[in-house]
């Protein structure tokens, strides 16, 4: 017997492209409202209500309105807003993190999806502060190159429209009060104690996102940093379907340069070191769409459904 999953917020970048890689499942049955209910409370409640999972794809005071329509039901939910993340109660939706994280979306009945920025960041920072390499009290700092596909329906219609201006042309520093939205969840799922430096940064291309962290070799517990970073993150991740970490070799051949789209329109990730032992920094390459958003949301979705993680993603 098919699923039912209702997406509450189907019509946002994240909710259509959920919808567009769930709509020919045959194990599953998508439940969604008429553009003229789409808001409606009632309508949204009965729905959520009728579902097995509901996936919220909804600004942060709507997701939290769906999880207060929920109460009562018997729907599980799954949300990629940034209302939950760290909340209590909820499961952090990525499974590559620890043991414990991947059954957490197996038996979860709340799951949070990551954020994309976040996503980067604690794919690096999690698996070293675990083996003792970094220090969780190391104050950490981290840019990130991202399209501009991230900021939704209305920045993708800046940067596509008639309207354009030449702004647009370069890249653009954002976040700059430093209180970006995924900075509460880049801090406490790694198990950091102060904060770190985040310096977010969109660019003219649609998807992808390169996600650096620079450190001395002197913040590290470890001999030989690049090549015993590189070991841990392989070592890690060894066996992940969705996770690579990439060989010095691997890392030479792109030539010097790391194009931040180069996983446009896939879900995986590539993880590598460079540099040298005494200043290194380790990059996280994904699609910001894709790893960083539906394709994560999809990943968890298989999870909690108990099907392979893997089912409809492009690798």
């Amino acid at each position: 017997m098919a699923l039912t999953i209702f997406i509450d917020g189907k019509e946002g970048t994240t909710g259509l492209r959920i919808f567009e890689r769930l709509a020919t499942r045959p194990d599953l049955h998508i439940l969604t409202l008429p553009e003229e209910q789409r808001k409606d409370p009632a309508a949204r409640r009965e729905a959520i209500h009728a579902s097995d999972i509901a996936v919220l794809c909804l600004p942060d005071a709507a997701a939290k309105e769906s999880v207060a329509l929920a109460e009562g039901s018997r729907a599980r939910i799954l949300d990629t807003s940034t209302a939950h993340r760290i909340a209590p109660g909820w499961s952090y939706g990525c499974a590559e993190l620890s043991p414990a994280h991947r059954q957490g979306i197996i038996d979860g009945t709340r799951v949070a999806v990551p954020g994309c920025h976040a996503s980067g960041f604690v794919s690096i920072v999690s698996p070293l502060v675990q083996a003792g390499l970094l220090p969780a009290e190391t104050p950490v700092t981290c840019f990130s190159l991202t399209g501009y596909s991230g900021g939704g329906k209305k920045m993708i219609a800046q940067y596509e429209g008639d309207a354009r201006t030449p702004d647009l042309d370069a890249p653009r520093p954002y976040g700059l009060t430093q209180s970006h939205k995924h900075l509460p969840e880049m801090t406490h799922v790694p198990g950091l104690q102060v904060q770190p430096i985040f310096a977010p940064i969109v660019a003219d291309f649609y998807s992808g996102m390169e996600v650096t962290i620079p450190l001395f070799g002197s913040q590290l517990n470890c001999a030989h940093p690049v090549e015993d970073v590189t070991a841990c993150l392989k070592a890690h991740y060894a066996g992940s379907p969705i996770v690579k970490v990439l060989g010095t070799e691997e890392v030479a051949a792109f030539g010097g340069f790391i194009p931040s789209n180069a996983l446009s329109g896939k879900d995986g990730m590539l993880l590598m070191v460079t540099g040298n032992d005494e200043r290194l920094q380790v990059v996280s390459l994904f699609d910001n769409l894709g790893k960083g958003s539906s394709g994560a949301a999809l990943q968890c979705l298989n999870l909690m459904t108990g099907m392979d993680e893997t089912l409809g993603l492009n690798l």
